[in-house]
Parts: C-alpha cells; sequence; structure tokens
C-alpha cells in the first residue's frame, strides 16, 4: 500500500530432452543484481530489471520495480513526457524480505489518458541520495466507449528448456506485441518454467545448437524461495520483455509450470530431481515470488493463496466495453484423475471461486466479459496414461467430472441472460478457435459461445489435442507443429489480438505468430448477440 503526496517530494508439459552441447554457458547482459542484491552497497540505488504495471482501470494501476539494495520506491505520475505538474506517490520501502521488489498502488488517476511515470528509488538513510529514474507508461480506461479497447494475450514462457537466446534477439515475440501498441497484456498462465532447467545449449534433430542465456537459479528445479525469485528474474533479463512491460501493462495469472507440471494441492511428488515432494510446501513459495515479482490487485508480498487477501482470480474493468474474469484452475482444483465422477462440487475452480464467477458475472454491465482461463475447455489434455490435467476427459456423452462445474457456470450464464461472453486461454502450445453449439452437444442447457487459444510465446510446440464433444465444439482453425517439443527456431510462436470497436462495440479476435505479427486467423463478433 502506498500513500499518495503533494507534487515536490522525489510436455507443454515436460522438461526438454535434448542434447546439450558441450559449450561454456552464454554470458549474462550486464544487469545489476543478477543475483539477489548486497544489504549494504556504495553508490546510488539501481533499478535496471526495469518497471512495469498492472491491473490497469479506468482510475487506477499498480507498478512495480526492483531494486539492486534497500531503498525507499517513489512513483510520479504526469500527463506528459516532460512530467511538469506531476502527482508523487510514496511507494513502500524495498527490502530482502520481498527481494527488494515492489508495488506502489495509483488511485484517482484521470480515464481515458496516457498516463506517464517515472520510479525513482531512494537511499532509505539520505533520502536526497537517489538512483538515475526509470520510466514508463500506460492508457487508463475510457469512462466511455470512446476509442474502443485492444490487448494482446498469449502465454508459456522459458518452456521445455528454451529460453532467452542470445542469437535470435531473444524474446523477439515481445517485440511484435509492443508495435501493436495494446491497452494491456494478458498473460494467461506459465510465466516461467520453474520444473524446467535452462542448459547453456541444445542441439537440434537438424544439427543446428539454440544457445541460451543462463544463471545459476535456473540451472534446476525451484524448490527453495530463493530459486523460485531466480526463476521469475530470468525472463526479465531479456531487453524485449523490459521495453514491453515499460509500455504495456499487464494482467496475470498463473498455472502449473510455476510450481511444477501438472500440480495439485496436496499432491506428493515422485519425482527424483526434488528434494522437497510436498508440492504445497513449493506452490507456496511459488505465489509469494510471484507476488514480489508482478504488480496484481489481489495480491501482496507474502500472501498466501486464500479466497480472501491474496487469491489469484480476480475481475479486472476496462471500462463499459470490457470485463476480464481472471480464474485459478490451479490453486482450487481436486486431484487428476480418469474424472468420470458424476458429482463433483469441487472440480477445477473450487466451489467457492465459481460462486464468485457466477456472480460477478450477473453483475457485469460491460458489453464483453472476457474469461480468461488458464486451461482450455473442449481440448483433452492427458496426465499420464489414465488421468487429465484440463477439464475434457474424452467422454463425449453428458458432463461427468470437472465437466460438470463448467456445465453448471454455461447454464448459469443462460438462465441469467448473461451476453459477450468469451474465453480465451493458452497451455496447449499451439494455436486455434472453437466454436461451442448446443445443437452439437450432449450437455446442451447453454447458448453457443466462442474459445480462442493462443500461445507459445518462449517454447516448444506441440501437436493438435483432441477435441471432447460434451460441450459440442467446432474447430474453426488450428495450426500446430507436428511432432512434440518443436524449439522456436523449428515451429513459429503465437499470440492473439482482441480489438473492441468503440462506436459499433464489435469485438474482433486476431490470431497471430511471431516474426512481424501476421495474421493467421481472425473473427469478428456482435455485441448482444449468441450463436455467432
Amino acid at each position: 500500500m502506498s500513500d499518495r503526496l503533494p507534487h515536490s517530494a522525489p510436455g507443454r508439459r515436460s522438461v526438454l530432452r535434448g542434447s546439450v552441447a558441450a559449450s561454456a554457458a552464454v554470458a549474462l547482459p550486464a544487469l545489476g543484481g543478477a543475483a539477489a542484491p548486497a544489504l549494504a552497497r556504495s553508490g546510488r540505488p539501481g533499478a535496471d530489471w526495469g518497471v512495469q504495471a498492472g491491473d490497469v482501470t479506468a482510475h487506477s494501476g499498480l507498478v512495480w520495480v526492483r531494486s539492486d539494495r534497500p531503498a525507499r520506491m517513489i512513483v510520479e505520475t504526469s500527463a506528459t513526457e516532460s512530467f511538469k505538474n506531476s502527482t508523487t506517490w510514496r511507494g513502500p520501502l524495498l527490502g530482502p524480505g520481498t527481494d527488494f521488489a515492489g508495488t506502489t498502488r495509483l488511485r484517482g488517476l484521470p480515464a481515458g489518458e496516457q498516463i506517464h511515470y517515472r520510479v525513482v528509488l531512494a537511499d532509505p538513510d539520505d533520502p536526497r541520495r537517489t538512483g538515475r529514474p526509470v520510466t514508463g507508461t500506460f492508457r487508463t480506461a475510457e469512462r466511455g466507449r470512446g476509442k474502443g479497447a485492444r490487448f494482446v494475450w498469449s502465454g508459456d514462457i522459458a518452456g521445455q528448456g528454451w529460453g532467452i537466446n542470445p542469437d535470435r534477439g531473444g524474446y523477439r515475440i515481445f517485440e511484435d506485441m509492443r508495435r501493436l501498441d495494446p491497452d494491456f497484456f494478458l498473460c494467461s498462465g506459465d510465466t516461467i518454467y520453474a520444473d524446467g532447467p535452462i542448459e547453456s545449449s541444445v542441439t537440434l534433430p537438424d544439427g543446428r545448437v539454440w544457445r541460451n542465456v543462463t544463471t545459476d537459479e535456473k540451472a534446476k528445479v525451484a524448490e527453495t524461495l530463493a530459486e523460485f525469485r531466480g526463476a521469475f528474474r530470468y525472463n526479465l533479463l531479456d531487453e524485449n520483455l523490459r521495453r514491453f512491460n515499460a509500455q504495456v501493462p499487464g494482467i496475470v495469472q498463473w498455472d502449473d509450470h510455476e510450481v511444477c507440471n501438472n500440480w495439485y494441492p496436496g499432491e506428493i511428488l515422485d519425482d527424483e530431481r526434488y528434494t522437497e515432494k510436498d508440492v504445497d510446501v513449493l506452490a507456496a513459495r511459488s505465489l509469494r515470488a510471484f507476488s514480489e515479482y508482478f504488480p496484481v490487485s489481489s495480491l501482496s508480498p507474502g500472501a498466501g493463496g486464500q479466497d480472501t487477501d491474496g487469491r489469484m482470480y480476480r475481475v479486472v474493468r476496462h471500462g463499459p466495453l470490457l470485463d476480464v474474469f481472471v480464474l485459478d484452475m490451479r490453486t482450487y482444483r481436486n486431484e487428476n484423475s480418469p474424472g468420470r465422477g458424476t458429482d463433483d462440487p469441487q472440480g477445477i475452480l473450487g466451489e467457492r471461486q465459481l460462486a464468485w464467477l457466477k456472480r460477478e458475472l450477473s453483475r457485469s454491465r460491460a458489453v464483453w466479459k472476457v474469461i480468461a482461463s488458464d486451461m482450455p475447455l473442449g481440448l483433452v489434455v492427458p496426465d499420464g496414461d489414465t488421468d487429465f490435467e484440463a477439464v475434457a476427459q474424452g467422454d463425449p456423452g453428458q458432463p461427468l467430472g470437472r465437466e460438470l462445474q463448467i456445465a453448471e457456470l454455461l447454464r448459469h450464464i443462460k438462465r441469467r441472460r448473461i451476453t459477450g461472453t468469451l474465453w480465451l486461454t493458452t497451455d496447449v502450445h499451439y494455436t486455434s478457435a472453437q466454436h461451442y453449439e448446443p445443437d452439437r452437444a450432449a450437455f446442451q442447457d447453454f447458448e453457443p459461445f466462442w474459445e480462442f487459444v493462443s500461445g507459445p510465446l518462449a517454447a516448444g510446440g506441440f501437436q493438435a489435442l483432441k477435441l471432447d464433444k460434451t460441450f459440442g465444439p467446432r474447430q474453426a482453425f488450428i495450426k500446430a507443429p507436428d511432432r512434440a517439443n518443436t524449439s522456436p527456431m523449428e515451429s513459429p510462436q503465437y499470440f492473439g489480438e482482441v480489438d473492441i470497436d468503440g462506436s459499433s462495440g464489435e469485438l474482433t479476435v486476431r490470431l497471430r505468430q511471431d516474426g512481424g505479427g501476421e495474421v493467421l486467423f481472425s473473427k469478428t463478433l456482435e455485441p448482444g448477440r449468441v450463436g455467432q
């Protein structure tokens, strides 16, 4: 929490199995504090990891920074790059308790404006000693329909051992997204691969060598809090991502690879790479690091995954055109299983989160209600030979297992006449568009809707999965590699774009790929209609 001051103060699911070449590790970029900062250093505080904003609405937002030593975070905001007539916000004291990272909450911002901000780090013992300001910008949502809204979404970063490759210019896809100048970026999970070590190099099937930037923390699976923090820090070594963060605010959720592959609460790992086998312990450490490294309105440093403060699920309101419902399909799920039960109140969301989602969807007056799902609905995602990881379990009949919760939600949307819902997800490491239609379904008590899939951003590509016919999906588009774990050298990386027209209210989804953002598929939906 911060105080406002008057102006004047300063597998997709598995670890890479490529052969490792015997070359030396790639040198790290010249970032101060690549490891944990020292508690006492000469000079002035530095913020070499960049800045980022998150959960921006019409009148509020959060700003994040990480220092290289103890420091007071101070944020200045202005309507211009000159910072004339700026407002100053006193942020938290950054120290080892939060890995020297911190977030300042901004309130009372003007709607529909470009907000310029700069972060200054001050020596806590001598406030006159300040570091070089680090700048960023974001747009607040319109109070009216105004100019409309546009955002991008994707997920899956540094997966299967494919990390920051300096030969390819790092995570270039973030530059493709930045050039579209979206209002925000919806990151739909697998923001890191805590269970995926990054080797110095990997030999591809055709003999080419993929090189990675490496760090000590990413040399093994993350178990300690320090290792989780290092995993979140790894992606910030990429210049493309830091530049993207300074321009495009985020809405971030998590999935399994923030902890370990296909995890569920209460799981005890059978994996020789881990000395800590209790997934609940690992998840708590990961969530703490997540809350330190992302500006998320419902989290605070050190928060646990509870249904009160510290929960991941939330709704971010982006003016009258758009509400984004951010789900957490990981923290409250039951054990992965064959999914054939006829009674499953816990399901993949948990009873409390499902009740929250139904209530908030009913209350929403936004034209469009995006349900940000970290896992797909109708794609069959296996977990081993008999169990399933997502909602669908391959039985095309009436809802069973986790499908029962989704059926209850879809029935609620129909009976409450909630219009403008669409589902966005990632997770499966290819891109596709599915239309769900009751006339094709075993379960028919719902209105038609669309689900769009995009990703990965920087991970291995995987083959297309089978569709489960319970909710009647029809695949309007798909692009996927023909073998497992194709590197970003061999298979495109994907992201999606959503563009809402302020005048007509029409929403257009475009599925894009890296290398310039080529549009692969486009679909325009009309507001207030069903069955499009």
